[in-house]
């Protein structure tokens, strides 16, 4: 009874693993015939993903019955617990039941308890984009997936252009292991540069922007990155990871820490070098300043996600981070 729950925000990272899984499980010439996926907007999703995966696979391979963004973790009925209850145990060899979601399950559930007991648990977390050497892992693990040899200096690059979007940064190692292919000539820092899209760098720049008060130029760079068809939760993600940077790097020196590898291992960042740079910037911010911006990327992100209109919502809460960062 092969049950498998996925669950997790990086959506790419998860496309992938069950594709890997479906390759595994279906025959190519009897596909049509034993794969099934349920949305969870359909009538009753949970009892038919369980009724269809009871059923024998016809022909060669196994069955594959895939029930997508689930619920289940989070809100259960009685009579769906029931169901779950008396179905997973039983469930054949040869059908594989695969259920997904982007919410981290309830554990108090008795659902999540039941899931547990009887399925394979994997979690496709994003990597907080301030997790700058979690992220130069993702890339060099990448590499090696796609096939292409970069250095170290190079995996900082993609960490810093892409940052945790793992469907770009596949796409962009695509592009670089193509061009390498075509070109016969090895990679550098400045190819690198020019074929792959740093809109991170472009949103460090709007944070900037924003930590001055510069509204104007704010709103102009936000309108350039909509043009460039940038994600708002990945303009939201960078925002948030350099306001925690910021955050951090204020709240050491307040405490009148001075030194410059405590500064960098409290606020997590790799390179120590890069504090002198950052005590630079934070200097015409006040600790409650950046504490009152935390929030309110926290609401954007949230809203957005809820979606909210995307265009609007960022341009209303950037205006509202600069009056803030502007105060004096």
């Amino acid at each position: 009874m092969p049950i498998y729950f996925y669950w997790g925000e990086d959506d790419f990272a998860m496309e992938k693993a069950v594709v890997t899984l479906r390759d595994r499980i279906l025959d190519p010439l009897w596909t049509s015939f034993n794969y099934t996926s349920f949305l969870a907007d359909q009538p009753d999703p949970i009892v038919q993903a369980l009724n269809q995966a009871m059923t024998p696979p016809f022909g060669a391979g196994g069955r594959l019955v895939w029930l997508i963004n689930t619920t289940m973790s989070q809100n259960c009925p009685d009579n769906i617990l029931a169901e779950l209850q008396r179905t997973l145990k039983v469930i054949p060899a040869d059908s594989t039941l695969l259920l997904t979601s982007r919410n981290k399950p309830d554990e108090r559930l008795k659902s999540t308890k039941l899931l547990k007991q009887f399925a394979t648990v994997s979690e496709f977390p994003l990597i907080p984009p301030w997790k700058t050497e979690l992220l130069i892992q993702s890339v060099q693990q990448a590499a090696q997936t796609v096939g292409i040899k970069i250095s170290p200096l190079i995996a900082e690059q993609l960490a810093e252009s892409v940052g945790n979007d793992t469907r770009l940064l596949y796409n962009e190692l695509e592009k670089l292991r193509l061009y390498t292919e075509g070109s016969g000539k090895p990679l550098d820092v400045n190819t690198v540069s020019e074929l792959v899209r740093n809109t991170t760098q472009n949103t460090l720049q709007l944070a900037t922007a924003i930590r001055t008060g510069d509204t104007p130029k704010a709103l102009g760079i936000l309108g350039d990155l909509t043009t460039a068809a940038e994600p708002g939760l990945r303009i939201v993600a960078t925002l948030i990871g350099q306001f925690r940077t910021w955050l951090l790097v204020r709240m050491m020196i307040d405490s009148g820490e001075r030194n410059p590898q405590a500064i960098a291992q409290g606020a997590e960042i790799s390179n120590p070098k890069r504090i002198y740079f950052l005590q630079q910037e934070v200097k015409s911010l006040t600790l409650q300043q950046l504490i009152s911006a935390l929030p309110l990327l926290l609401e954007l992100e949230v809203s957005l996600k809820q979606g909210a209109p995307e265009t609007s919502t960022l341009q209303t809460k950037v205006i509202e981070l600069c009056q803030i960062c502007h105060r004096i």
